[in-house]
């Protein structure tokens, strides 16, 4: 199999190229002991992601493995939703019918394996669907599912048990709809050392993707956890598609030929260090930038990321960047790992009332002015109709002026208002029938109130179900995890947790990123924390992430004194909803790898996913937010960056 390769047998001359970093020369497809590294790509970051993306791998890559993120938190509850109007599905149809079905004969030919959650909560019927299609096309394919993920059997045991939300302490609901587990890799691992040519997964850790095919293609142990963190790292990296090669890049403007930008690649060494790459001739950027990036999306602290299969500490990880391929590779390694808990996280959904989104466009002087009024006069004719009727009030009510920076809160600047603008009205409701009240009456405004109201996108509104979701925590030992390939079943058997050495357990108070007084020059000047630095944000559940790197090392003591804790809480006030404190609204972490500081924002996203009724429920925008944050005072910052 090609993985399972000496460096320069048969290489493409891309591929043969050689790469510098500190740690010495070495070409690509080889370590520094000429053993065998493995190439895994990365085809899809979402459900919904291009269609592009797996024919630039398989025909480009020179991959080992293709593997395809398609879950999210929203997208379980949309697949729950799925299963329950048809109980076929609930699984990602795209990965049958874009990502891999009209590639599956170049597939077998160049030896490639797949590996996939795309079978979110029916991976049975996700592995039908690609048998039928193999046989239609004539390929022999070996389709392996993992199961066990669904534990909706223990509804009943764990409503007695008195389980509660591991975030907000809510007691366990009676209307879950679904729950399923963060399973880890032990079980693709073992897809692929019984043979199997695709690998198809519920709900797993994003990162297991590319962990399992290194534990099989390497004979990994389990209990090697510096190993089991870097394979990790190398699957969090690459699990988000293109967002490690440019997609959301802070510097976006550098970032060419996005419409063929490149997927990525890591080309990984027994030693767990890896090069990110992708594919030639295709766009995007590969920088310390655009990977440093992605390493801080969506994590929490970065000394104590929780996974099934290791804790892992990514604060040393560092990036640099391979001598000649400055814009296509860099070399990745420094990932340290502690044993795993003994429990796996659990993501339930439960049914909660209704909501409504209606977005309407209005042109014209006063635009802003126009467009609250209308909204105003729009919920306070339907309030009255439900008063009428005998019906409650909105659960929850969100009016937004897009294009007044009403997102901004306080940290709003516009001194002009535009011309052009779009109100945003999202509801909540118990009742189906009240939000249906609402969605009739937000066209009626375009004959009976302000002019310029030139329409509602996407026509009237549907009223759509709400599904929250419900965190808790599940032993290992209560979840059974098998692996069915043809008429084999195989129940897998998760390696027991190894007691950690007192020794090296993470102080706690020492994970956080110390805020005490930091000696800075003063001076004149004053940056936009832009300047200074690359900034990404992201969410889980309720909390929102926002990490940023330093552009230059100079730069980290002034960012360190002056981006502290309090001073991103008070800069971001406008998007939290509870009354907690401010150092318990917002905690600091530092990534001194690279040169990085990780930021989170706890129940800043308005119920986030599908139950926030935001324009942004996943803090896309956090960090844009935060890099006009401005560092004032300070010296010719740009002077030390030259020195």
């Amino acid at each position: 199999m090609a993985s399972l390769r000496k460096a320069g047998t048969g290489l493409p001359l891309y591929l043969q190229r050689i790469w510098i970093t500190r740690r010495g020369i070495r070409h690509f497809g080889q370590t520094a002991a000429n053993e065998r590294t493995v190439r895994i790509g990365c085809a899809s970051g979402f459900w919904g992601d291009t269609a592009v993306s797996a024919p630039q791998l398989i025909h480009k890559g020179n991959i080992d493995f293709l593997v395809s993120d398609y879950l999210s938190e929203i997208t379980m509850s949309l697949l729950s939703a799925a299963k329950q109007k048809i109980p076929t599905m609930g699984y990602a149809p795209d990965f049958v019918q874009v990502g891999i079905g009209p590639y599956l004969k170049v597939i077998k030919q160049k030896g490639i394996r797949v590996v996939s959650n795309a079978g979110g909560i029916n991976p049975q019927s996700c592995a039908d669907a690609i048998r039928e299609t193999s046989k239609k096309n004539g390929v022999d394919l070996k389709v392996a599912i993992v199961t066990g993920d669904d534990i909706m059997n223990q509804k009943v045991e764990l409503e007695k048990s008195g389980v509660s939300d591991m975030f907000s302490g809510m007691k366990f609901p009676p209307n879950v709809t679904s729950m399923t587990a963060y399973l880890g890799a032990s079980a693709i691992k073992h897809a692929l050392d019984l043979g199997a040519d695709v690998v198809v997964t519920g709900r797993c850790t994003d990162s297991a993707l590319a962990l399992g095919p290194l534990l099989h293609s390497f004979k990994w142990s389990y209990s090697d956890y510096d190993l089991l963190a870097a394979g990790s790292l190398a699957g969090h990296l690459i699990e988000c598609g293109a967002q490690s090669t440019g997609g959301i890049f802070t510097d976006w403007e550098s970032v060419p030929d996005w419409h063929n930008i490149g997927f990525p690649i890591v080309d990984c060494s027994p030693d767990g260090s890896f090069v990110l790459t992708k594919s030639p001739g295709t766009g995007g950027l590969v920088t310390s930038g655009t990977v440093a990036e992605q390493l801080v999306y969506e994590i929490g602290d970065p000394k104590r990321y929780i996974l099934p299969d290791v804790i892992c500490d990514f604060s040393g990880v560092t990036v640099e960047p391979v001598k000649g391929k400055e814009t296509e590779a860099v070399f990745v390694s420094g990932a340290k790992g502690l044993p795993p808990t003994d429990s796996y996280k659990i993501s339930a959904t439960y049914a909660d009332g209704y909501r409504l989104t209606a977005v309407c466009l209005v042109f014209g002087g006063r635009a802003v002015d126009k467009a609250r009024k209308t909204a105003d006069a729009i919920i306070t004719r339907v309030r009255g109709i439900f008063k009428t009727l005998g019906l409650e009030d909105f659960s929850k009510l969100l009016v937004n002026v897009i294009g007044a920076e009403d997102s901004f809160g306080q940290q709003k600047t516009l001194t002009k208002m535009p011309r052009e603008c779009t109100v945003w009205i999202a509801a909540h409701h118990k009742e189906k029938r009240a939000l249906e009240i609402l969605a009739r009456e937000i066209a009626p405004a375009g004959t009976g109130m302000a002019p310029g109201l030139s329409g509602i996108v996407g026509g009237r509104p549907k009223v759509s179900p709400v599904l929250k979701l419900f965190s808790f925590l599940q032993p290992k030992d209560k979840i059974k995890i098998s692996v069915s390939l043809g008429d084999r079943t195989e129940e897998v058997e998760v390696s027991p947790v190894q007691q950690q050495n007192q020794q090296t357990r993470l102080n706690e108070e020492e994970e956080v990123s110390r805020e005490d007084e930091v000696k800075t020059e003063k001076g004149s000047h004053s940056f936009r924390l832009e300047e200074l630095a690359f900034a990404r944000s992201g969410d889980k559940g309720n909390h929102c992430n926002i990490g940023v790197i330093a552009r230059h090392p100079s730069f980290v003591p002034y960012l360190r004194h002056h981006l502290t804790s309090s001073a991103v809480e008070k800069y971001m006030s406008h998007v939290f909803e509870d009354d907690r404190s401010a150092s318990e609204r917002v905690v600091r972490y530092e990534l001194p790898g690279i040169n990085g500081f990780n930021f989170v924002l706890h129940n800043s996203l308005g119920g986030g996913g599908i139950a926030s009724l935001r324009c942004d429920p996943q803090g896309k925008a956090f960090a844009q937010m935060l890099l006009d944050f401005r560092i004032e005072n300070v010296p010719d910052l740009m002077k030390l960056k030259i020195s």
